[in-house]
């Protein structure tokens, strides 16, 4: 009896150590397995590359057509490339070297640290990214183990810190050699060398005679506040609208596109057709269109700008020639995160948005929404025409416009958004009324003609809903918003209708 049950122990000992022997023989093959398909090794390893939906920035190919690589040795080549670079803009923010052993070789990893040793030890820190590389391939060695790239035009953006402080910041278009070797499935760096720098250029739009003329309004569907490509959308309506505001005497509207509502840096098609067919809308009513492309966005981090740069280039490639495209203006009211998100920060993305802009489109003005008078001449020789809010005491308007236009006395000032409510209730018992709203209006439109400023009013509806992303949830901030429009709703035109235009 007892010979029988030691003899069940060892043969649960030895069929339990086979079993663990088995499991570890399987997750080995597993792991070669999942190497040898082109997988993304960081996802596995310890330097696990966290760059999804952070940077991404663009890559063009450039007369790569020799068959002797695969489409799969492309993409592994372009994955650990693009992630060594990744790694290289983490390393110069923090000041720390994990991970780039699975991308540098030991030659070009020694230049790297030295580096990042210099600035730790002197207390400086490198904030960049690239946003476009243009790659072509030079050599690809017979047993796919090298590999030599010239990387054309890269699009860098630097931000210099010292002792935390702001320094310095710079975008620079360089040239680089390449030389990449496959060591243990990775495409590690061997060589990566600058051959050529240049400071981007932009070409600034024709303004002699822009814009004298607008006379405009922030526009929305009234039942689709700050939702209208949303899943109500409807072309009807907004046809019906532009009719109204074209018979009204106007000739420009201001529209919004959500930075995430579009998709973000992967831009949405259905999203784009619906655009079209606003665009395609306003032609048909004759009326120009500032298409705002970033709402509702206040991320800045240079490590996202890849991202940003991939949501503005999709549209504006797209809609570049469309008749009915007037200006872009890169950001509503970027001013109001400065402290949020540091001022240098938001001015630098900014700059280089429109100079991603005016890269891709020559013909069509760009410009900035800024929320007052105090920022409107920020990046003043940058944007084609300065835009700015205004929604403070009417009585001081006209003394700082005329101030605003001594300090830019050479190009086109435009009021992008004013107004006030008609809102009289519970939340705000001795505020406005449609009576105070249309006199408003009226002094407005005589200080307007007076000076020749072009307009464009806030906005067409009162609306029923604001979301809370606007103004907040308090009540006594969201329903005085509501009753901005010239139009109640019920469809009723206000007294202040009379003086949307003039």
């Amino acid at each position: 009896m007892v010979n029988i049950s030691k003899n069940i122990v060892r043969s649960i000992l030895i069929i339990s150590y086979i079993g663990v022997l088995s499991i570890i023989l399987f997750l080995i093959s597993s792991l070669y397995s999942y190497l040898n398909t082109g997988a993304d090794r960081s996802k596995i390893l310890n330097a696990e590359v966290k760059k999804i939906d952070q940077y991404t920035p663009q890559v063009i190919w450039k007369n790569n057509e020799d068959k002797t690589f695969s489409p799969q040795t492309l993409k592994e080549i372009k994955n650990d490339y693009l992630d060594a670079w990744y790694l290289k803009h983490i390393a110069y923010k923090t000041n720390l070297t994990a991970g780039i052993n699975d991308y540098y070789t030991k030659s070009a990893r020694k230049n790297l640290i030295e580096i990042v040793a210099l600035n730790k030890k002197n207390n400086i820190s490198i904030d960049e990214t690239t946003l476009k590389h243009n790659i072509e391939i030079n050599f690809f060695s017979k047993d796919g183990q090298l590999a030599v790239l010239t990387d054309h035009d890269v699009v860098e953006y630097k931000k210099i810190y010292k002792n935390n402080q702001f320094v310095y910041q710079t975008t620079e278009t360089a040239t680089y050699k390449v030389i990449l070797l496959l060591e243990d499935g990775f495409w590690r760096i061997r060589h990566l060398v600058k051959e050529s720098v240049s400071r981007p250029t932009t070409k600034q739009s024709d303004t002699t005679s822009l814009l004298l003329n607008m006379k405009g309004i922030n526009y929305y569907p009234q039942a689709t506040p700050w939702d209208m490509f949303g899943a109500n959308f409807n072309i009807h309506i907004i046809e019906k609208d532009f009719a109204i505001i074209k018979n009204a005497g106007l000739n420009t509207i201001r529209i919004f596109i959500g930075y995430e509502d579009f998709g973000k840096d992967n831009v949405k098609e259905s999203k784009l057709k619906k655009l079209q067919q606003v665009l395609d809308c306003a032609e048909k009513n004759n009326l120009k269109v500032v298409v705002t492309l970033f709402d509702f966005y206040g991320n800045y981090e240079v490590l996202n700008w890849t991202l940003t740069y991939k949501h503005a280039q999709k549209i504006v490639s797209k809609f570049k020639n469309h008749p009915a495209i007037l200006a872009w203006d890169v950001k509503n009211e970027p001013n109001l995160d400065f402290e949020s998100r540091e001022k240098s920060t938001v001015i630098a993305w900014l700059e280089h948005l429109i100079t991603t802009i005016k890269a891709i489109d020559i013909k069509h003005y760009v410009t900035i929404g800024w929320s007052n008078v105090k920022s409107a001449d920020i990046l003043k020789d940058k944007v084609d025409f300065v835009s700015f809010h205004y929604y403070e005491d009417l009585s001081s308007f006209e003394k700082q416009y005329r101030l605003l236009k001594e300090k830019i006395p050479n190009k086109p000032i435009v009021l992008g958004e004013f107004g006030v409510s008609s809102y009289n209730g519970f939340w705000k018992p001795f505020g406005g009324s449609e009576k105070k709203q249309a006199n408003y209006y009226k002094k407005m439109q005589e200080i307007i003609k007076r000076n020749n400023i072009p307009f464009m009013s806030w906005t067409l509806y009162d609306f029923n809903y604001i979301p809370k992303e606007v103004v907040g949830r308090l009540p006594w901030r969201t329903n005085p918003q509501k009753k901005f429009g010239f139009i109640s709703k019920n469809g009723t035109k206000k007294p202040a209708f009379k003086f949307i235009a003039e």
